[in-house]
């Protein structure tokens, strides 16, 4: 089914970009409960499939993610890049009529059959919380880097081309026709759904787990949004370099991991933001690298800068 955008003059002075922890985890679930998914991804799926075999709610994911996704489980972030917990909130709070409509649609049930919302959303958000925890946030400094390198490129195509240029190299299924945009669907292109931005803009969300395909919600509550396949997926679960995989046994995943991303001068809770952790444990990592001659760090007003040094870029160089 191909989806129409229809755009106003103010909606298109309102597209911007965000990333979703939630909308991710869905995916990434989705992938892994047998649904859905890429070739590309099997070699995380190989490492993080077995890590669901405890969770008790898995019935519930399958029924909500085995066929088309309901709406209610990815809430358009209003910030670039909201808090798992603040996402949670928000399914937490989601409205009645909405929820049961689409619970009722994706289950193939009468809406009055659907259950209360708060028989469900707080099982499910406890849910998604520790799937979250097990199979994408020990991922997720890699998958951000990924995903903000995208960002950033698009950003610049905004700036240099403005909108008909960014939609034309956002993917191939999407098109800027006239003021409206187009995602041509593959089962039924002579059909179309229309979506109406009415003012509130569009949100781009490029993602990891939706990769290699555009997702559009059909149902917004506020602004639109599309999930499109970020730039740099298929190098994502690559093993790392020789040099990288060598110094994990001797310095640890975490400290080789911050020393990656310490290519450029990074504050503490950016890289706690990154890696995953929290910015008392990032602060005692750098206290340990600093001590080793590996990092350095340099304050300006009350922010501390990071940045590794060239004794560090040395190691994680391979050698010729």
């Amino acid at each position: 089914m191909a989806v129409e955008i229809r755009f106003t003059a103010a909606s298109v002075a309102r597209v911007r970009f965000a990333l979703s922890l939630l909308g991710e985890t869905v995916l990434a679930l989705r992938i892994l409960l047998g649904t859905g998914g890429h070739a590309v991804h099997e070699p995380w799926v190989r490492g993080a499939r077995p890590l669901l075999a405890d969770e008790r709610e898995l019935p519930l994911l399958r029924a909500l993610i085995a066929g088309p996704l309901p709406s209610f489980l990815f809430p358009v972030p209003q910030e670039r890049l909201p808090s798992m917990a603040a996402e949670l909130e928000v399914l937490r709070a989601t409205e009645e009529v909405f929820f049961r409509r689409e619970y009722a649609a994706v289950l193939g049930i009468p809406q009055e059959e659907a259950p209360e919302p708060e028989a469900v959303l707080p099982r499910l958000a406890a849910a998604l919380h520790r799937c979250h925890e097990l199979v994408v946030a020990p991922r997720w400094g890699r998958m951000r880097a990924v995903l903000e390198a995208d960002i950033g490129r698009r950003a610049l195509t905004l700036v240099d081309g403005g909108v008909q240029a960014l939609f034309a190299e956002l993917h191939r299924d999407i098109a800027w026709d006239g003021g409206q945009l187009v995602v041509h669907g593959r089962r039924t292109p002579h059909s179309v759904w229309t979506v109406d931005t009415g003012g509130h803009g569009l949100v781009l969300l490029p993602s990891v787990f939706n990769w290699p395909h555009v997702g559009v919600d059909k149902s917004p509550l506020t602004a639109a949004s599309i999930r499109y396949p970020a730039v740099g997926v298929g190098l994502l679960w690559e093993p790392p370099p020789p040099a990288l995989a060598g110094l994990v046994p001797v310095l640890g995943r975490t400290r080789t991991a911050l020393l990656t991303a310490l290519a450029e001068p990074l504050t503490t809770a950016t890289l706690a933001d990154r890696l995953g952790i929290t910015p008392s444990a990032v602060s005692q990592h750098l206290g340990a690298l600093r001590g080793a001659g590996l990092v350095t760090t340099q304050r300006r007003g009350r922010t501390a800068l990071h940045l590794r040094t060239e004794r560090a870029t040395q190691l994680l160089e391979p050698q010729v």
